[in-house]
């Protein structure tokens, strides 16, 4: 027998997942079984088509084993067809149809004089050897059918009898043991790794961070752990579509911006909750998109917390490549829950801070109003007194002066009290606001004020993207300063005139230092310095170091650079 069922080969033409016998017998996935001592699984089953064949005096056996998501077989093991044979076959049984889809789908055992006669069979390929006795059982354990062991052939000529059929069954349960314990055992590891990946992302949301970082590390994290090619977040556009914010992937990717329309079939049902999944985007045709012929199976979860959805995240795999399973669809979308209760819980843990910080800046322009303003308003009255009663005309002039600098600062601690009683949200801050916000922050832990200087129309040319990592980027710097290297100044240039390597015009943000250099600060800088080399490599530019602008070069400069 063919270690398979008979085929039609005619009406297939040879396929890797059609009906009989492989070519060459399917690599074993390195699956090993938690108390086999790291036997392999198909070495196992390898093991138990051969004593079947003595046990029962067959030339042939085989065993298949159907695929957790019952598309075909996932792997296929024969005993007694030579490679060359098996070469010349060419392919294997694909589990739907013939004698092995049969005790798949029909899992009662099998005994047969003339397997060519039953109408289950459906013919042998060309090359494949004449087989007529026929014994086959499935196999099945934990109440699941996970394939079927079969045997074929007696040896002398003979017919099969009960003894053989009992063999056949009780080595079909041991393989089924085998199988199952295998497949529990990766159950366990997959489920294990995705909650993993769900406490790395709880981490990072409510550690207090970017919040575009955060998102980040639920993309990296959903491709790592789905094995895609990349894992993207999406959050609602303003025009009712889903917008890409975060995208992780190994390779060059334009997806970080683009948006699913509103009117798409797709967006409406992950807002409303439901994940899509597809075997394969492109024939699947709802996702009518430019990105969509590059990916095969794809996992579309919504990431929805207490009937609430913040988002999507897309799991897209190559194309070519297997779907995926209800396992993982499964662990997918609990994922997603959890990274969108972290979420929110981040977003509660930001609002309770900008509360706290309102606070604050309530009670300080309070003071400012009440204690500060009116003695330096009285000081301004008592010296206008005193420049009135002198008659020295350069202590009038003096005085006069002093009077008119306490008049200024009264009208910037009026215009600091204003600002101070906005919400952040109603005055747009300007890229040069925000670089001298992180710099006025940064000289209260170094105990001075760093220098700075701009080069060119920073505001107007650099992006929103490229400006939200730029800060990112001086905040680290200039922490680094601070903790590692013990300066005692430092200078920080933002030129928006600069041109990269490649030509394109870009933004150029160099930080000085005279402190101890990164050599000495080493074990403290590199990790936040790696970040800083990501931050521009994903936008298109690049990060390097430099001597300091202390004595003999001592200190480090930064030199962070990117696109607009």
């Amino acid at each position: 027998m063919s270690v398979v069922p008979p085929s039609d080969a005619g009406a297939h033409p040879p396929r890797p997942s059609s009906e009989p016998l492989p070519a060459v017998p399917p690599q074993p996935k390195s699956v090993r079984c938690a108390d086999s001592g790291g036997l392999e699984l198909h070495s196992t089953l390898d093991r138990i088509c051969r004593t079947a064949a003595d046990l029962a005096d067959a030339r042939y056996a085989a065993i298949g084993i159907v695929a957790e998501d019952g598309n075909g077989l996932a792997d296929f093991v024969h005993h007694g067809v030579d490679e060359t044979v098996a070469r010349r076959i060419g392919r294997f049984p694909d589990g739907h149809r013939g004698l092995f889809g049969a005790l798949v789908h029909d899992p009662v055992p099998v005994r047969l004089g003339d397997l060519t006669a039953d109408p289950r069979s459906c013919g042998f390929p060309p090359h494949h050897p004449p087989m007529t006795g026929f014994v086959g059982a499935p196999i099945r354990a934990q109440g699941k059918i996970f394939g079927s062991l079969c045997v074929t052939e007696k040896r002398g000529g003979g017919s099969f009898d009960d003894a053989d059929l009992t063999v056949v069954r009780v080595l079909a349960g041991e393989a089924g043991i085998a199988i199952g314990n295998v497949r529990l055992y990766e159950a366990a590891r997959q489920r294990e790794r995705w909650i993993d990946g769900s406490v790395a992302v709880t981490t990072a949301l409510l550690s207090g961070g970017d919040a575009h970082d955060a998102l980040q590390v639920v993309a990296e994290q959903a491709r790592r752990l789905s094995g895609s090619v990349a894992g993207t977040v999406l959050l609602p556009a303003a025009d009712g579509g889903l917008e890409t914010v975060a995208v992780a992937s190994d390779r060059p990717s334009d997806l970080l911006g683009a948006v699913l329309p509103a009117r798409s079939a797709i967006v409406a049902e992950l807002l409303a909750g439901q994940p899509v999944f597809m075997d394969d985007v492109a024939a699947d045709g709802r996702l009518r998109t430019e990105y969509a012929s590059g990916y095969g199976p794809v996992m579309m979860v919504p990431l929805q917390s207490d009937g609430r959805v913040l988002g999507a995240l897309v799991m897209p795999r190559a194309r070519g490549e297997r779907p995926f399973t209800g396992v993982e669809r499964s662990l997918a979308v609990q994922f997603a829950a959890r990274a969108a209760l972290a979420l929110m819980m981040a977003g509660a843990q930001r609002d309770r801070e900008r509360l706290a910080v309102f606070e604050e800046r309530d009670r300080i322009a309070r003071d400012l109003h009440d204690l500060v303003i009116q003695r330096l308003f009285a000081t301004g009255t008592m010296l206008a007194s005193a420049q009135r009663r002198s008659v020295v005309p350069e202590v009038r002039e003096g005085v006069g002066k002093a009077v008119d600098e306490l008049d200024v600062t009264i009208q910037e601690i009026r215009a600091a009290i204003f600002a101070l009683q906005q919400d952040p949200a109603e005055v747009s801050a300007g890229l040069r606001t925000r670089i001298l916000r992180e710099i006025d922050m940064a000289a209260v832990p170094l105990g001075f004020r760093p220098t700075y200087r701009f080069v060119g129309a920073v505001d107007t040319l650099v992006g929103d993207d490229t400006g939200r990592n730029l800060i990112a980027v001086l905040r680290e710097a200039l922490s680094n300063a601070f903790r590692h290297a013990g300066a005692s100044r430092i200078e920080v240039v933002v030129d928006a005139t600069a041109t990269l390597p490649t030509g394109r015009p870009g933004v150029r943000l160099t930080v000085a230092d005279d402190g101890v250099g990164v050599a000495v600060a080493e074990a403290g800088r590199r990790s936040g310095l790696r970040n800083l080399e990501r931050r521009a490599e994903f936008l298109g530019g690049d990060s390097r170091l430099g001597p300091g602008i202390g004595p003999d070069g001592a200190g480090t400069t930064v030199v962070w650079q990117a696109p607009f």
